[in-house]
């Protein structure tokens, strides 16, 4: 009679089993002064490359490699923030359309984090919301508003939870107006205040003029942009010119 070989499936699970703190028992994490995990450290280096759009816009070299670079010289790849998710941990990802239009996606991605010693043993639900526009987005992309959305979403909701300051590869405005696209737009006569809302969705990720108006809350409690009108603005178009071309050119410094 021929003996049957025992099958052992143990190693799949023993790389997901977590010790009483929540912490994965196969893997060395990397911890801040205070105690708390830090999870930029934990991020591979295979995950990271040069931020090409900072060099060239100052008219550096692009570096070879992430090697010695700071946080905002640098982009992270989707797979190490899918990588420092699943070192964390969680237990549910949800995303909600908040608005879906033919030229503007906007989501909000959940997620339901298990708990951990950082949250006193208590489950945490964190919420982060991204656009895609046919503005800030490029080739193919401009087919798949939805998904690019949805990437950049759940990017930033990771990124900011775990405090990781490294910009997503998927936040990435990679909009290239060409020749035919800018001279369309120009004769549109686009008013000051169109682009301004162009680039709070952009640059902001201000899906609403609700959102713009926590930013220049914001502004204010920072001495960075003070207008005692701005309490009456209700629309992006009760913007007066001269005050969205400042906007403008605030929005672009920072």
């Amino acid at each position: 009679m021929t003996k049957t070989k025992e099958i052992d499936n143990s190693l799949g699970p023993s790389l997901f089993a977590r010790d009483k703190n929540g912490l994965l028992k196969t893997v060395e994490y990397k911890f801040n002064d205070h105690g708390a995990v830090n999870w930029r450290a934990m991020i591979k280096e295979e995950h990271l490359f040069p931020n090409k759009g900072w060099f060239e816009s100052r008219g550096k070299d692009m570096p070879k490699s992430a090697e010695g670079l700071e946080d905002y010289q640098l982009l992270i790849k989707l797979s190490g923030i899918k990588e420092l998710a699943r070192l964390r941990g969680f237990s549910n990802v949800s995303y909600y359309a908040e608005k879906c239009e033919q030229d503007h996606v906007a989501v909000t991605c959940t997620i339901s984090w298990i708990p951990n010693y950082e949250t006193c043993d208590e489950g945490v639900v964190f919420s982060d919301m991204a656009n895609a526009t046919l503005n800030n987005t490029s080739s193919f992309a401009t087919k798949f508003l939805e998904t690019i959305a949805c990437n950049r979403a759940f990017v930033r909701c990771v990124r900011n939870f775990l405090n990781v300051h490294i910009v997503g590869d998927d936040e990435i405005d990679k909009s290239n107006l060409g020749p035919m696209k800018q001279t369309a737009t120009a004769s549109m006569g686009i008013s000051p205040t169109e682009i301004l809302k162009n680039q709070c969705a952009q640059a902001l990720q201000c899906a609403d003029f609700d959102c713009f108006k926590d930013k220049l809350r914001h502004f204010w409690e920072k001495e960075i942009y003070q207008n005692i009108e701005a309490k009456k603005w209700e629309k992006y178009e009760d913007i007066p010119a001269k005050e969205a071309r400042i906007l403008l050119k605030l929005i672009k410094s920072l």
